[in-house]
């Protein structure tokens, strides 16, 4: 599985957009972390899953990013990272349409060789105009201020499933969450001044406890093993020490990160989310 490693590579510091010219290497405002962890699940589930790599081999699905999706029944709408979806029948003309691996490039994804020779063995995969929709992924991340943030992350991630299933009861929604194990962090929102004038003010976190009060939450968040249930069909956390000041992201697998064979386990999750889009959606054409 190349997704966490991708993830973890790819959160290099970046300058564009921030202010007072300083460079993260995550920043709360950003979306780039939740595209990447998106991407990098992508790659993996293509790379697992033979019905979705002839479907794209087909034409027959592409994806879409930041797609709005609106429960029926509330109308309430939610932005989703990323859909598998069928496209719209009226594709309007212009440009060619980006692709999965073009879309590697736009984000500054950090392929090593086996995961650039996984994604040239699959089929081409568009981003294209979204019709019904597959599958929705939605990626969130806990790196600092742990206990303030653990119900407004539950809150996020859980109105995303109920969007999703609102919307279409047959689409297979996925959550990906990110928790920060690093015992420090610089954080934006303390650093709010030029790093190149003031040392930085660094936040320090009980760790693993803190993490792990994280994770505890985030497995209350529901599942569901059917359709007409609540809950994800496929949820997975994806812990990582991550400071903050430059130094490189790595992936942790020790506790309190999910074990192998755990079921919030990432490895485990691609898995199941190749099994569950062959059931659902063998019959399309």
């Amino acid at each position: 599985m190349f997704g966490p490693t991708l993830l973890a590579a790819s959160m290099v510091a970046r300058s564009a957009g921030f202010k007072h010219g300083n460079s993260w290497q995550y920043h709360s405002r950003s979306d780039h972390h939740s595209k990447v962890a998106c991407w990098g699940l992508l790659l993996d589930l293509m790379s697992n899953c033979g019905l979705l790599r002839e479907h794209a081999r087909q034409g027959l699905v592409g994806y879409g990013l930041n797609h709005e999706m609106r429960d029926f029944r509330t109308g309430r709408k939610k932005n989703l990272d990323l859909v598998v979806c069928r496209p719209r029948v009226s594709i309007g003309q212009g440009p060619p349409a980006p692709t999965f691996a073009d879309q590697a490039q736009e984000l500054g994804i950090i392929l090593d060789g086996a995961a650039a020779a996984a994604l040239a063995a699959l089929p081409r995969l568009d981003e294209l105009p979204v019709g019904a929709v597959h599958v929705a992924l939605e990626a969130k991340a806990c790196m600092t201020a742990f206990i303030k943030a653990r119900p407004r992350l539950y809150d996020e991630l859980n109105s995303s499933h109920a969007a999703i299933h609102g919307n279409s009861p047959h689409t297979i929604a996925v959550g990906l969450a990110m928790v920060n194990v690093a015992s420090t962090f610089v954080s934006p929102g303390k650093n709010d001044f030029s790093l190149a004038d003031r040392p930085a003010v660094v936040t320090k976190h009980n760790q693993p406890r803190e993490a792990a009060a994280v994770i505890e939450k985030l497995r209350e968040l529901p599942r569901r093993s059917r359709d007409g249930e609540e809950g994800y069909d496929a949820f997975a956390i994806v812990v990582v020490d991550c400071t903050n000041d430059g130094t490189p992201v790595r992936v942790v697998d020790v506790p309190p990160a999910p074990q192998r064979g755990a079921v919030d386990d990432y490895e485990m999750t691609v898995h199941r989310l190749a099994q569950l889009y062959e059931q659902k959606y063998s019959n399309i054409s």
